[in-house]
Formats: structure tokens, sequence, C-alpha cells
């Protein structure tokens, strides 16, 4: 979402009387990508560019490809593949061996339904979007190449396209479930073959710190870097003025309750304040946050739990799935800046169902067939 936020940002301030732009996609991976679908590049008519679709080795020429599709004001399907581990037939390094399709798509900014303008519409969603777009079509006519719809127009997407609404419909469903963007192949009622994909995209990550200490300062750095949602519960006194200016909201303590936990919400206790934690544990906890980390060692957490359970809560932190502490991916961390790291760390591989060991011992290929 930070991305896609990053270009949102750039797309308002060209000067339109003087430049043109394109939006580049990653539509289609195969094998090896350091990129996945949904990676975009938002590309001026001058060669300033936002965004990217890989590790670097394929921008230069999808600065060219862009300038291309400005110039013929029509989109373009174009392949990068080096699974055959030759780089120079298309004149790049991609790095690994894999094959990606980038879809690079002329902006009119004066088209309220170009892809910016409805990806501008969802920055604030909480709940996860959906998006289609046409990426293939086997016929000569291209007139739909590039189609752009949110969910909510589903039916004007059908009807344009003249497809099924019901395979339409099952496609999705798919992808909501699986929580991954996917290509599917849909037939039109004349016959003709369409690619489309669906993309889901999750909304930024909220972040809930309870803390005012120095190493709030740390973690919300990463925090920032990461594009996550920042939200902070402290002593305003004691919390540095940085603070202020990276987080949505700073609250105090007794204003904690202010706060609302969805599936796309991590808690993290650090304020080294035995009773602020188990306050504020037990105020979140009957939100059932999807994550929450606890600093300090497993006795401070025993001892918090067995304390709980003394007062009437029956709580059992040791077996709550979404509970973490101690916190943190064990890499050794020891600096403030290290612990910031190994939680930004752990939080990601649970949202993302992942282990968090070394990806050396990983079976298989690194991501997931998309």
């Amino acid at each position: 979402m930070k991305e896609i936020r990053n270009i949102i940002n750039t797309y308002g301030q060209i000067n339109w009387k003087k430049e043109q732009a394109a939006l580049a996609t990653v539509v289609s991976v195969e094998e090896s990508a350091y990129r996945r679908i949904g990676a975009r590049m938002l590309v001026q008519s001058s060669g300033i560019w936002i965004g990217g679709i890989s590790g670097g080795c394929l921008e230069g020429d999808a600065l060219k490809r862009a300038n291309v599709a400005i110039f013929k004001k029509e989109p373009s399907i174009v392949v990068y593949d080096t699974m055959d581990e030759d780089d120079h037939q298309i004149g790049v390094g991609l790095g690994c061996n894999g094959r990606i399709e980038v879809l690079f798509m002329p902006i009119d900014p004066t088209d309220e339904n170009n892809p910016i303008e409805r990806l501008k519409k969802i920055q604030a969603k909480r709940i996860p979007s959906i998006f289609y777009q046409v990426i293939g079509v086997n016929t000569g006519s291209f007139k739909n190449m590039g189609l752009f719809a949110a969910e909510e127009d589903i039916a004007e997407f059908i009807t344009t396209l003249n497809i099924s609404k019901e395979a339409l419909i099952e496609k999705t469903t798919i992808v909501h479930q699986r929580r991954k963007s996917k290509v599917f192949e849909f037939m039109t009622s004349d016959g003709e073959k369409i690619s489309i994909l669906i993309e889901f995209l999750r909304p930024e990550l909220k972040l809930i710190i309870v803390g005012d200490n120095y190493d709030v300062n740390a973690f919300a750095g990463i925090a920032n870097e990461l594009g996550w949602e920042i939200n902070v519960v402290g002593l305003k006194r004691k919390l540095d003025k940085s603070i202020f200016s990276l987080s949505k909201q700073v609250l105090s303590y007794e204003e904690a309750n202010q706060l609302t936990i969805d599936e796309y919400t991590a808690v993290v206790l650090m304020s080294h304040d035995y009773k602020w934690d188990m306050h504020i544990l037990e105020l979140f906890q009957k939100q059932n946050p999807p994550y929450m980390g606890m600093l300090g060692p497993k006795k401070r957490m025993i001892k918090m739990q067995n304390e709980l359970q003394e007062n009437g809560n029956n709580i059992d932190l040791e077996n709550i799935n979404t509970f973490f502490s101690p916190i943190g991916l064990d890499i050794g961390a020891e600096s403030p800046e290290e612990i910031a790291l190994s939680v930004a760390a752990e939080i990601i591989a649970h949202f993302r169902e992942r282990a968090g060991s070394f990806l050396k011992f990983r079976a298989g290929t690194i991501h997931e067939r998309e």
C-alpha cells in the first residue's frame, strides 16, 4: 500500500500541461521474480518514475516501454522472460530465472475511472479491495485491453466485456478466500477469450504502539518505512516530537479505548510499565486482535497471566495463537533498532502466515505459486 500511496502522491503533483504518464503493472509471474503481481511503477514522459516492477533491472527498459504506450495512447503487454537464462533476449538482466508480464497503461487524468483515480478511493479503507483488469484478448481488437474496474463496478464491467456474471463472481470468491491476486481466463458470449487479473489489495497494516520510551522512536521509524499506519499510546510529554509527525494518532493511556481493532491491526506493548501493559492488554484482548505482542521475558508474561486469572480474567496468554511474548524473531537483537527490526519481521511473518526462519532451509520456492 505504501507504493500505491507514493504513486498517488506523485500523480497528484504532475503538471499535465507539460507531462504525460503511464502506469506499469506486474500482471503475471512464473517461477522466480523479485516483485509479485500488483507491483506498480508510474512513469512520466520526462523520465521521472516512482514505484518499481523489479529489483532495478527492468526499470530502464520499462521507461522506454512506458513512453511507447504514452506515444501510441494504447496499452500493451511486455513479457520479460529469462527462464532459459538468456538475458540478452530482452536487453536487461532480470537476475532471476523467471517470466513476468507487465501491462503498460497510458494514464488519462481527465478520466475519473483511470486506475490511479480508482486506487485513490481505497486509501482509507480498512477492508480488502478487489480490482479487475483485462490483460489479454485473443482477437485483433484491443478495445478493452487494460480495462480497469473495482469490485463495486462489477455489473458495468460484466456488461462491457459480455462475460458471465456467475463466472466472475466465482473467481472473485476464490481470490477473496486465498487473499492472493490471480489471472483467470473467461469466454465472452461471442466466443472471445479474455484474460482478467483479479487483484486482491490489503489495507495498510494498522499498528498500535503502547509506550513512550526511546525504543518507541526506533520502532515507529521502521513502521513508517514499511508504510504502516502508526498509532501511539503513552505519556505525550515523554514522547519525541518525531512521533507526532509519524503517527496518525497519539493518545494517552486513558484514551486507549478510543482505538478500534480490525483484522489488519497489530498491537505492540512496550511501555516497560507492568501495570499499564496489563491494563492495555486486557482492554485490547476483548477485541481479539489478530496480532498482539509484549516486550519482556517469558516469566513476566506468566506472572501477568497468573495475576489476571487471580483477578477473575480467565485468560491463557501462553496458548493464544495471536499473542506473542517474548516478542520478535530470534535474531539476537540487542539495540532498540535491532529489536524494532525483529518485532516488525515477526509481525510480517505472522500476517503472511510464514515461519520467519532462514530461507536457505525453505523447501520449494521463496514465494508460493501465484
